[in-house]
């Protein structure tokens, strides 16, 4: 009884029926990571909603509070201190850590704004920062006293990251914060080699959160040289502890790209070279060029395609905050004509580029629905492409083409280069046209108008050979379009082939078909005579309900009643007005003189 009691959850901490004087122990016992992980996960911090997550630990307290009858006055508000005499309930530890929990929550929501915190923000954050260290040290002393060995050891180590994460945003103190991180690192790498399965995968994957900002901290001190990229690359993992140390990242990165955007002077597209002028406009483009080189780099391929997707949406906030700034100091310009052709000429370029990243976005989104086209529902539950959804994707691709020539052809004075890009989105253009028209063939197939589908089967093969040919006889040919192509045009003659026999088919079935339907069509109900309902077996004592095993409903009479065949009217053919000879009548009827006053009265 004491050991279950001691092992007590936090949904049964709660109970207010509960007596106190039944629970209190020598030693309280609570996996503080264990509650910790599961508090963030299933309140916001999955996705990182920090206010979700702050609303939760505030209602929390307010139900600890109340079935500890633990209240600080109903007028005047007068707080409550708790102190080791208090403890008299695990539930006092819970009310102490979500203060911890509520003020760190609070302060991380502070830095997710979404310019930053400015500096009166930034003063808020760090007493938020600090209340959240003075409540997860008075939670560390209390453990220590009212917990078994184990509890004050985690309750420890939480303390040390809470001290370490306020020292890690001051910026100061370097060796303090590491001394916290390596401390909490250590207290968990111990506790992860005892215990059950899922503590000590708790505790590695807090050790592995921990490792970058102790990587950090060391390289602030001076005693690692970590390169850029590796700091990068230990800020793409993911979890509530490394938030912070992201942002360290991304506040040094964008330092770098103000330092490097002083070399950034012009903007190379097409030929042109655009002068780039504003600071804040370099900045932007050089940060789209770093994202640029991580789709097109080496490592491209084996990137998921997920990760590419968070990288574009990345790479378009970047132009696009580019391209306001410079349509800022068009309207900054007056009446600066040379100034206003520049920045309308880099506008052009900026927009064009993001033009061809928004298409290589969507070939993107086309490729993952290619690969769940054909494929069944797995283990994961994955939602299965159908073929509209694919030409949806390719009218997007098309109205990207589109506005992309409108503003490459928009110039007056062209260089070849201009030309040639132009003719490169018109054969792009006939390629989608031709997968647009082969997946809309497949929607029409699965719908059963085979007419339809061999139509645009046909028409697809057609589109997509005048495409082939196209890029065929340009000197720089893309192999990989060159290879779709053709398999595109080999799918589309095997489709409309299918549909085409799918088709004679079916007409030959059709009789056969109406004919089997026609036969079971009955006036009298006969296919379902021999099932008898109640009012068809009165005579006989036989229950309605049936079996008490069974789950089929009691069956009384039919409804809608069945068709019953009744004598009509009789059918009278007057066959004798055929044989009557009707005397002739012209003699009686009145005779109308004619001349040439008449037709001038008749007009």
């Amino acid at each position: 009884m004491g050991k279950k009691e001691n092992d007590m959850s936090a949904m049964e901490i709660d109970d207010p029926k509960s007596d106190g004087s039944d629970q209190i122990l020598p030693r309280f016992s609570m996996n503080v990571l264990q509650l910790m992980k599961t508090s963030q996960a299933q309140h916001g911090l999955r996705r990182g909603d920090y206010s979700r997550y702050r609303r939760y630990c505030s209602a929390r307290l307010r139900r600890l509070y109340k079935s500890l009858k633990f209240t600080h006055g109903r007028g005047k508000y007068t707080r409550r201190a708790i102190l080791e005499s208090t403890v008299t309930d695990v539930r006092f530890l819970h009310v102490v850590f979500y203060m911890a929990e509520r003020a760190w929550s609070h302060a991380m929501e502070k830095r997710q704004l979404p310019d930053g915190p400015n500096a009166r923000q930034r003063i808020y954050l760090i007493g938020r920062l600090r209340k959240a260290v003075k409540w997860a040290t008075l939670f560390s002393s209390l453990c220590s006293v009212k917990t078994d060995s184990r509890t004050s050891l985690e309750a420890e180590a939480y303390a040390s990251y809470m001290k370490g994460t306020m020292l890690f945003e001051q910026d100061q103190n370097w060796e303090t914060a590491l001394a916290c991180f390596k401390n909490a690192r250590a207290v968990y790498e111990e506790l992860g080699k005892y215990g059950d399965l899922e503590n000590q995968v708790l505790c590695r994957e807090r050790v592995e959160e921990l490792e970058p900002s102790v990587q950090y901290c060391l390289h602030k001190i001076g005693k690692a040289n970590l390169q850029t990229s590796e700091l990068l690359q230990i800020g793409e993992m993911e979890g509530p502890a490394l938030d912070l140390f992201k942002a360290k990242i991304e506040a040094a990165m964008e330092e770098a790209r103000s330092q490097q955007a002083a070399s950034l002077t012009e903007f190379n597209w097409l030929g042109y070279r655009f002068p780039v002028s504003n600071p804040k406009s370099r900045v932007s483009i050089l940060k789209a060029q770093e994202l640029e080189k991580d789709l097109q780099g080496p490592t491209a391929e084996s990137l998921p395609a997920e990760k590419k997707l968070t990288i574009f949406d990345k790479l378009f906030t970047a132009y696009n905050d580019a391209r306001n700034t410079i349509r800022s100091d068009l309207v900054s310009a007056g009446n600066a004509e040379s100034v206003k052709d520049e920045l309308n000429g880099l506008d052009k370029a900026v927009g064009a580029v993001l033009g061809q990243r928004t298409i290589e976005r969507n070939q993107l989104l086309v490729k993952i629905a290619k690969s769940k086209l054909n494929r069944k529902r797995d283990d994961k539950n994955e939602k299965v492409t159908k073929p509209e959804e694919l030409v949806r994707l390719y009218d997007l691709l098309l109205q990207n083409v589109a506005d992309l020539s409108d503003l490459i052809s928009c110039g007056r004075d062209r260089k070849p280069e201009e030309i040639a890009f132009e003719e490169e989105c018109e054969r792009k253009s006939l390629a989608f046209r031709a997968e647009r028209c082969f997946y809309l063939g497949k929607s029409y197939s699965l719908a059963g108008k085979r007419v339809e589908a061999y139509a645009l089967f046909c028409r697809a093969r057609s589109l997509a050979e005048d495409a082939l040919n196209k890029f065929q006889s340009i000197a720089n040919k893309d192999e990989g379009i060159i290879q779709e192509l053709k398999t595109l045009s080999k799918e589309c003659r095997a489709s409309s082939c299918i549909e085409h026999a799918t088709g004679i088919m079916e007409e030959e079935k059709a009789p056969e078909n109406l004919s089997k339907k026609i036969s079971t069509i009955s006036l009298n109900d006969t296919a379902t005579k021999a099932e008898k309902y109640l009012l068809d077996k009165l005579d006989v004592y036989e229950s309605a309900v049936g079996d008490a095993n069974t789950k089929m409903a009691p069956k009384i009479e039919r409804f809608p009643p069945a068709f019953q065949s009744i004598p009509r009217n009789p059918i009278v053919l007057d066959l004798a007005y055929y044989c009557v000879e009707f005397p002739v009548l012209e003699e009686r009827m009145k005779k109308v003189r004619g001349g040439f006053l008449r037709f001038f009265r008749s007009g």
